[in-house]
């Protein structure tokens, strides 16, 4: 609940991480506090919800203990120091198991290591609370699997939250959690923000390091999940440091993401694509995006409408996306096709009818969109779509019942061609449809200008809160 008078949360559970950061500085709350705070929302409401597949009290207590001793001692580990966090479970974990939503991965094995994401976490003194639900392997956008069951959506339980990362977006919407860290191969961060109405950053392709490396290759991401622009900044000046386990890894940035958000944004220049040319929108979804844009237009960006004129790449996207699920599940044991979400079986199956020219086919569409794509941020600095064209749907179900598709990319169009182009690209909410769904606007840059991306969802977030 936020106090009536000025709006701001009086639950800790409801703080985002920069406020909790100023509370700590300001000796008005303890990490202790917040994470019990934290805690106590898990136990309320997940049980409803099913969006941690693993959750430690006794852990984070140990970790908010030793971060509110550091706090005492004004020797603070890192910028998020105490904040709570939630961890996808597709990152290793040292301790913890990492199932990755599936029955064919046994928990009771030694798990010594941290992937990258998880190292720069504990290195800046956050408190993990647990392990967030994907379906099975992160092969969908939607998030239920043979091993965890349904996750819902906090803003209307018989929905989906969306996925792969529907886990972290439904913790963060319901207070379970400030943040938390998703993967993105085909909008698995940008749909569940969408759908669960918060903020989901893609950054380019090996901002954040990565290991294992992801079978998905090119496509595969990771990225933060925040209530805020501010809080998403912070996380990618954690987690885009350094790890010499991933070769595709870039340099660090001369300049903080933090720091770049509040810079002049006059003069730039914005493209509007409502459809990129080819995609039909629910008309509440077209509306919510179009008013969020106009109200842009009017605090003096410079809004053209403009397609980027590539033509849908779905064939291709499949293609890389079945190619990658046949070469991660043909190093499980025998008869782990038999065991797996039969959705991820089909892919699965088509990926082993693939041969290495229709895999380097559609890289070649990838680069051919990556190469209209540079050409279109000559003149336009930033796209903006829908992030999603449909509201959230039931939960359950891989697509739209009664849509008559066939598989989870038909249905989610505006995200996935960002995948094969590598570019930064971050969903913010900006309404609700009639029946209170969320719905999520699509920023999308030239690649390497995260920090641009950052600033303007910002300034969006400002302009739209007024």
């Amino acid at each position: 609940m936020a106090h009536p008078d000025t709006g701001t949360p009086t639950e800790p559970a409801e703080m985002t991480a920069v406020e909790l950061v100023t509370a700590y500085s300001a000796g008005t709350l303890s990490p202790v506090e917040a994470t019990r705070s934290v805690l106590d929302a898990i136990a309320e409401r997940d049980g409803e919800l099913n969006a941690y597949c693993l959750v430690d009290p006794e852990r984070a207590l140990v970790q908010a203990k030793e971060s509110e001793a550091r706090w005492h001692s004004g020797h603070v580990q890192g910028l998020l120091d105490g904040v709570p966090i939630s961890i996808k479970d597709i990152f290793l974990t040292e301790g913890w198991p990492t199932r990755r939503g599936s029955l064919c991965i046994e928990p009771d094995v030694p798990w010594p290591l941290d992937s990258p994401v998880t190292a720069r976490l504990r290195e800046d003194g956050m408190v993990f609370l647990g392990k967030t639900t994907t379906p099975e392997l992160a092969w969908k956008a939607v998030t239920d699997s043979p091993l965890t069951g349904i996750t819902r959506n906090p803003a209307d339980p018989s929905r989906t939250p969306g996925g792969s990362s529907g886990g972290s977006a439904a913790a963060v919407a319901a207070g379970m959690g400030p943040v938390s860290v998703g993967t993105d191969g085909g909008g698995s961060v940008r749909i569940p923000a969408s759908f669960c109405g918060i903020v989901g950053f893609k950054p380019t392709h090996g901002r954040i390091p990565l290991y294992p490396a992801s079978p998905f290759g090119p496509l595969a991401h990771a990225g933060p999940m925040t209530r805020t622009v501010e809080d998403a900044a912070l996380l990618m000046d954690i987690l885009s440091l350094p790890d010499p386990r991933d070769p595709t890894a870039l340099a660090p940035t001369p300049t903080t993401f933090r720091g770049q958000l509040q810079r002049d944004l006059r003069g730039l220049t914005v493209a509007y694509s409502a459809t990129l040319g080819y995609v039909d929108v629910d008309p509440e979804v077209a509306a919510v995006v179009a008013a969020a844009v106009g109200r842009l237009d009017a605090a003096g960006l410079r809004v053209l409408a403009a397609d980027p004129g590539f033509r849908d790449p779905l064939v291709a996207f499949e293609r890389l996306w079945a190619a990658g699920a046949a070469a991660m599940l043909s190093k499980f044991p025998a008869g782990t096709r038999d065991r797996v979400d039969p959705g991820l079986g089909e892919v699965w199956d088509h990926g082993q009818s693939l041969g290495a020219v229709d895999y380097l086919d559609a890289r070649a569409v990838a680069a051919e969109i990556g190469i209209v794509m540079g050409a279109f941020h000559t003149a336009h600095d930033v796209l903006i779509t829908p992030t999603v064209p449909i509201p959230a749907f039931e939960a359950g179900h891989d697509v739209p019942p009664g849509s008559g598709l066939r598989g989870w990319p038909q249905w989610t169009p505006f995200t996935y061609p960002f995948n094969l182009t590598q570019q930064p690209a971050i969903s913010i909410p900006v309404g609700v449809t009639a029946a209170g769904l969320p719905v999520g606007m699509q920023i999308v840059g030239p690649r390497h200008s995260d920090d641009l991306v950052l600033a303007l969802a910002r300034f969006a977030e400002a302009v739209l809160a007024d």
